[in-house]
């Protein structure tokens, strides 16, 4: 197979019928050896892929859409309920810093991928072109169906997340108030109606938005932390670092320690997101892989700093278990209604800020996967709204399923665990397969494609440690999160991606097989004679 530096000049005549809807003719000519002055227009040449969105998106826009995609301090104060259980306060805080220093590899192997291969597709479309070339049609079709599964999960458990904030605001005066079961999946659906338009109609200001997110996600974690800080009670350092505890029902407190990695990893997630805008930002090769590295730095440095802040300031550890909210007695431990509101608030806003990244990111990456026929109505899924530049339908479609996903919290009291796995579950899978392919042409001294940003001699060592972790995590995935188990609050997600697993095999037997154009087909020194660009 040729390197991916030699260019296939054949003649665009004669292109394959099967290709026909999928792809336009190139008829420009090659723009010859990688320029880093025109790195946009080379990229897309040699993916093979016809630039269709505006690239509105430039360095701190993409580091906002990123930034507050991840959300890490705020998530911090969220969503690790389940780590006061699985080893208390000393638990919580060393599981985090293990974490957070080995799910940092790969997010590093991602970032070095995405500069090889910029596009929308992400995960699937480096599994495609990566993956020995018997493979690269099925592991890639695989890996677009977790990737999807994965973004619709993370998109409703943010909205789960706001939804259950709205609840907590009103707490604040009204403590024994809650909101029914059917009541919330209301509320996430009007949140989802919103988030709609301004990944539609009011897209346009979508890369200002991200900016503004960015500038209150730093403003929120200082103006949120200090009053902390000086108005709550202190815990002791001991009982911060030192003191493990294990109420999870598990005989082991190493076992409950482990299972905490799930939540951390989920206050993580999301490097990736931008991945999915790469072909609505500028210079994307380097902008992007330099979002993803240094936003991941920078949020796991504030929510460090945030957990800690909490572990010494939300009161005893038995009150914070007892509580469905832990983080409102935190707000509450200033002695101020009115800045306790105020602060959920601006956490509210903030996590708000994010759904609207999230659908975004999930929208593209099923238009994405649309555009290489790997989903049903794909022609329907694919198309782009030729007067925004924007996929409706993919946005419309999304909607739905992350709609059908907040019926989950209907029938189970841990529907935001469930959802959570199910999210950690669908994209680490996709981190694993895509991460094992790089590491196999490493190992086998295949060329790869030139990455402006590299690991460089670490590579390998790098992604072998990120390609072990990722399998690490997808087994704690499948635990519950505490003992004794009943009907009501067991760990179905495994069941869910087990289940989305068989439908995409039969549904790639039956349909996908001949259907499916894996994106390798398209990329120059890949792609058979007369193949031209790719479009919806």
């Amino acid at each position: 197979m040729a390197a991916v530096e030699n260019r296939d000049n054949g003649s665009n005549m004669g292109t394959k019928e099967s290709f026909q809807v999928a792809m336009s003719p190139d008829k420009s000519p090659s723009p010859g050896p990688w320029d880093p002055a025109n790195a946009d227009a080379n990229d897309m040449h040699r993916l093979g892929k016809v630039q269709e969105f505006h690239r509105n998106f430039g360095l701190w826009s993409a580091l906002g859409f990123v930034s507050i995609y991840m959300a890490t301090w705020e998530f911090v104060l969220v969503s690790l309920s389940v780590g006061f259980a699985n080893g208390g306060f000393a638990g919580l805080f060393w599981c985090f810093i293990t974490t957070v220093l080995c799910y940092g590899t790969i997010v590093a192997s991602l970032a070095e991928m995405e500069s090889m291969a910029p596009t929308s597709g992400g995960q699937y479309h480096w599994v495609s072109e990566f993956a020995p070339e018997k493979y690269q049609k099925v592991l890639s079709y695989a890996s677009g169906w977790m990737s999807t599964l994965g973004w619709l999960a993370s998109v409703a458990s943010s909205t789960y997340v706001v939804t259950i904030q709205v609840e907590s605001m009103i707490n604040v005066y009204s403590p024994d108030w809650t909101f029914t079961s059917w009541q919330i999946t209301l509320i996430m659906w009007a949140f989802t109606l919103i988030t709609i338009i301004f990944n539609t109609y009011a897209a346009s200001i979508l890369p200002g938005l991200e900016i503004a997110s960015l500038v209150g996600h730093l403003a929120g974690f200082v103006i949120t932390l200090v009053p902390i800080l000086v108005l709550a009670p202190k815990n002791s350092a001991r009982e911060v670092f030192v003191d493990f505890q294990n109420n999870s029902g598990y005989s082991s407190v190493g076992a409950a320690y482990l299972l905490s990695q799930v939540t951390v990893i989920y206050c993580n997630l999301g490097s990736d997101s931008v991945v999915h805008i790469s072909e609505e930002v500028s210079d994307a090769s380097l902008t992007v892989p330099r979002c993803m590295f240094w936003s991941y730095i920078g949020n796991v440095l504030m929510g460090i700093v945030m957990l800690i802040a909490m572990l010494f300031c939300i009161g005893p550890l038995d009150a914070v278990l007892e509580s469905d909210v832990p983080y409102l007695l935190l707000f509450n431990n200033t002695g101020s209604p009115a800045l306790s509101l105020t602060l959920n608030i601006i956490l509210f806003l903030l996590i708000y800020s994010g759904n609207v990244t999230a659908l975004a990111t999930c929208s593209r990456e099923v238009w994405a996967f649309s555009r290489d026929k790997g989903l049903p109505f794909s022609k329907w899924l694919g198309h782009m709204n030729p007067r925004f530049s924007i996929p409706f339908n993919a946005v419309y479609a999304t909607s739905v399923l992350v709609a059908v996903l907040c019926l989950i919290q209907l029938g189970s009291t841990l529907a935001f665990n469930i959802i959570v796995s199910l999210s950690v579950l669908g994209l680490l899978s996709t981190y694993m397969l895509s991460i094992g392919c790089v590491l196999l042409k490493r190992l086998r001294h295949e060329p790869l494609p030139h990455a402006r940003w590299s690991l460089g001699r670490w590579g390998t060592v790098i992604n072998a440690f990120a390609l072990f972790y990722s399998a690490f995590i997808i087994v704690f995935c499948c635990f519950p999160t505490a003992l004794p188990v009943g009907l009501g609050d067991a760990n179905w997600s495994p069941l869910i991606w087990v289940a989305v697993g068989i439908f995409s095999f039969v549904f790639y037997v039956v349909y996908g097989k001949k259907t499916y154009t894996s994106p390798v087909e398209f990329v120059e020194g890949r792609k058979a004679a007369g193949v031209g660009l790719q479009s919806s």
